[in-house]
């Protein structure tokens, strides 16, 4: 649960970045916000971290991911087109607080995804299986893809901000962009995990979020894509 001040300063950061595709700075927060001093933003930001509403690469200017609303639903960007009129303007110095915090409050309608079971963001687990489950998912967060769901079991992801016991939704595909989160099936041990995926030269690096793992690599023919990440859900 966060604190009115937590979700406020979450608003302006969601409508910051769906406005200009970058996250405000502490400055433009600060003024947003009505704040006078820095130090309180610092702590906000601190918080929405530690809940995993947001993630952070330190020492990096507007480096800030979102994670989740604030009503706990996993984050999906909206096209700038849509229904920006309904969130709190960062930018408007002419607006008061009160103004600028509204909450958008839309109802959307949910689809059923298939749950296929857990998948390792660690050492690789079993392959992918049927599924036997659904979740139902809103479906602004979901494009005109197919999707499917894993649970994560593992550590090996968690400073891209999944964590163990989270349950990510990914789109269907045998392809990926250099930098992709993807689901990787690895036929040499016929298993599947989630990785960050680099291609280097003829090779193909999947790299952990964790410096405790290491980056394996494998041949073109060895890692086959099933799918790319989207959007996760936790649940506490």
């Amino acid at each position: 649960m966060l604190t009115k001040k937590q979700r406020d300063i979450l608003m302006l950061i969601i409508h910051h970045v769906e406005n200009t595709g970058i996250a405000p700075s502490f400055e433009e927060l600060c003024h947003a916000a009505g704040l006078k001093s820095k130090s309180g933003i610092h702590r906000v930001m601190s918080a929405l971290e530690e809940r995993g509403y947001i993630a952070r690469l330190h020492n990096r200017a507007r480096a800030v991911d979102i994670l989740r609303h604030p009503d706990g639903a996993a984050y999906t960007r909206l096209n700038l087109t849509d229904n920006i009129s309904n969130l709190p303007d960062v930018a408007d110095a002419s607006s008061t607080p009160n103004t600028q915090l509204q909450r958008m409050e839309t109802e959307y309608p949910v689809v059923d995804i298939p749950l296929l079971g857990k998948i390792a963001a660690g050492t690789p687990i079993a392959a992918i299986s049927d599924a036997s489950h659904s979740i139902q998912v809103p479906e602004h967060m979901l494009g005109r893809g197919e999707y499917f769901a894993l649970t994560i079991e593992g550590d090996s992801m968690i400073e891209a901000g999944i964590m163990d016991g989270d349950t990510v939704l990914i789109e269907k595909g045998d392809t990926a962009q250099n930098g992709d989160i993807v689901v990787a099936f690895l036929d040499e041990d016929d298993e599947a995990t989630l990785k960050r995926l680099r291609r280097k030269s003829h090779s193909i690096a999947l790299e952990p979020a964790n410096s405790r793992y290491e980056t394996r690599i494998f041949g073109p023919d060895q890692v086959k894509i099933q799918g790319t990440l989207k959007a996760l859900i936790r649940q506490y």
